[in-house]
């Protein structure tokens, strides 16, 4: 925990203070800003106060006492309910603006994990509760000059096992060889081992003509089909380097096994690649003209385009998600859809751009690359961009 960094964003905020708690382990966030060990059941309620000024101040349960003694400040300890409200109150001081992982509204429900009757309990001390979820964003999702550096390794490895199995595919059919869905997704977690990555138990999406138009359909022994020539293929493939502290790489890449493809299916792939680079442009020109940019514009304005071209309803998921040591990491999202991202993008932070167009019992098309924003404001895509669709020639 870099205490001198959260005191320096909760007054450059116009906070008074970060209000940590636990019960049970339901709150993950706490543990990872704090560096506390989630691994430990923690069977009582805890709290760790960080004030914008001064000391911090720790209030644990006298069955579990030593529970924040890796942390820095003042301890008090509690036993009964009656108790524990009132050190709690004496705890956090005077009235003031504090942060909590809470969400007016559920906006951000990735950040909203304290419960209800809890941000009572504080507001009955009189002070105003916020969102802790720009300072979650600063001290959970930037990323530095390492993790940006595993990235773009994996970027490489990533996009050369993507061609892999696009290869694999077109030289099966040519040679009357039969290749299903499950088979290219098992290719690449035998690629993704060979090359020292792992998915964390995330697996490969591999469909061809309607079976992508479910956006998480998973090939399995099961429900998987023969690739075969004519189809319509969606390959989604995420990994990072299997060791501590690095970042993943997730992209989804759109081909055809033939050379003529339905007019709809370039269609849509035209739509959705063109939304996604209108997006990136948007996120370019803010920064280049100084100006904040949230997470809710860039879903407005990739989704536009899609629109634009007719096919608005059948994007049925937000425009992108944060990217880091999980593949859905808790930065901001590109999204106003199934949430409003109200967090602004700020440099250090990597996130997804996958807009999508699905058309149930026929075909589906997704184009996804991964964005980062440099410490000096530059927002770079890592690896190849899918410009036309991969044609095999079988």
């Amino acid at each position: 925990m870099d205490l001198a960094a959260i005191q320096q964003a909760l007054r450059a905020e116009g906070l008074d203070g970060w209000l940590f708690y636990d019960f049970h382990n339901r709150d993950p966030i706490a543990y990872r800003v704090l560096g506390l060990d989630f691994g430990k059941f923690t069977s009582r309620r805890w709290f760790y106060f960080i004030p914008a000024e001064g000391e911090p101040r720790r209030l644990a349960h006298k069955v579990e006492p030593t529970k924040l003694d890796a942390l820095p400040g003042s301890k008090q300890t509690y036993l009964a309910w009656g108790e524990l409200h009132r050190r709690l109150g004496e705890l956090l001081g005077p009235p003031g603006r504090i942060a909590m992982q809470y969400s007016p509204l559920g906006d951000i429900p990735y950040v909203s994990t304290v419960d209800a009757g809890t941000i009572e309990l504080v507001r009955s001390f009189g002070h105003e509760v916020v969102s802790s979820a720009d300072l979650v964003q600063r001290f959970e999702a930037v990323i530095d000059e390492a993790g940006y550096r595993s990235h773009l390794e994996a970027a490489e490895k990533i996009q050369r096992i993507k061609d892999e199995a696009f290869a694999a595919i077109a030289e099966a059919v040519r040679g009357g060889r039969e290749l299903s869905e499950y088979d290219v997704q098992q290719l690449i977690l035998r690629r993704f081992g060979e090359e020292g990555m792992a998915c964390q138990g995330e697996l490969p999406i591999v469909g061809v003509n309607d079976h992508p138009a479910n956006p998480h359909f998973e090939p399995t022994p099961q429900n998987a089909r023969v690739i075969r020539r004519g189809d319509t293929l969606l390959i989604d493939l995420w990994a990072k380097l299997d060791r501590p502290g690095t970042i993943f790489y997730d992209i989804t890449w759109c081909g055809y096994v033939g050379t003529n493809p339905p007019a709809r299916y370039v269609e849509i792939f035209e739509a959705v690649r063109d939304a996604r680079k209108a997006a990136v442009v948007f996120v370019r020109q803010r920064f280049a003209a100084g100006e904040p940019v949230y997470g809710w514009e860039v879903d407005d304005v990739c989704r536009g385009v899609v629109r634009e071209r007719g096919y608005g309803p059948f994007f049925i998921h937000r425009t992108g998600h944060s990217i880091g040591e999980k593949v859905h990491g808790n930065g901001s999202h590109i999204d106003n859809l199934e949430t409003r991202e109200t967090r602004r993008l700020i440099p250090g932070i990597c996130f997804s751009v996958e807009p999508g167009i699905y058309l149930e019992g026929e075909m589906a098309v997704r184009s996804e690359i991964n964005c980062f924003i440099t410490l000096a404001g530059e927002v770079i895509v890592a690896g190849e961009e899918q410009e036309r669709l991969i044609l095999m020639e079988v």
